[in-house]
């Protein structure tokens, strides 16, 4: 067809519709031709991004509960290793002072001699605060801290930092923030339960 005719075919097809509708070939009209059609089974972002958080926690639930709980400190009288027969403890005294927040605390001096034959890295005593009510004791148990210096002030420090060889005897002191309120005031059973040894 020649550029001459063209003009008349188009006239004809606006005059004639129903011949118009048979010639051209069926488009949609509001559609654009190169239109992006959308990618089938393709999820959202944010349904990625939730997924991702959900395995997150999942996983960081799985390791907090698989690492060991550190044991409760036991309310109660526990056995005695068998070095702990080998450091005595002796010139037992009490003291008490206030903090700087207004709190009091409670100090429990003395000395502890290693009369084995085995270096002591660590021990654990429990202190048993007695009751005159019937009731049973209220029983700590804590780590051994050695005094590592007096002056201006008493500090002390664990007994890793400065082992206890056979045959030394070094001073020792025991810090609470609280004691019972039904403690009876009578100095405390003090007992060695437990010796880390090299």
């Amino acid at each position: 067809m020649s550029e001459l005719e063209s003009p008349h075919l188009d006239e004809q097809h606006s005059a004639n519709p129903s011949q118009s509708a048979t010639l051209r070939p069926s488009v949609a009209s509001d559609a654009p031709i190169f239109a992006v059609k959308p990618e089938r089974g393709s999820l959202p972002a944010a349904v990625w991004g939730i997924a991702g958080l959900v395995v997150v926690l999942l996983v960081a639930l799985l390791v907090f509960a698989g690492r060991k709980q550190p044991a409760a400190t036991p309310n109660t009288l526990q056995p005695a290793d068998a070095y702990a027969a080998s450091l005595p403890l002796s010139q037992l005294a009490m003291s008490e002072s206030t903090n700087l927040s207004g709190g009091k605390l409670t100090y429990l001096d003395g000395h502890v001699r290693n009369t084995g034959d085995r270096t002591v890295t660590a021990a654990t005593l429990q202190v048993v605060f007695q009751n005159d009510e019937q009731l049973a004791p209220q029983i700590d148990t804590v780590p051994l801290s050695l005094i590592r210096m007096r002056e201006p002030y008493i500090d002390t420090e664990p007994v890793s930092a400065d082992p206890l060889k056979p045959g030394d005897d070094r001073e020792f002191r025991l810090i609470f923030e609280t004691v019972p309120q039904n403690w009876n005031t009578q100095m405390p059973e003090v007992r060695v339960i437990h010796a880390g040894l090299r």
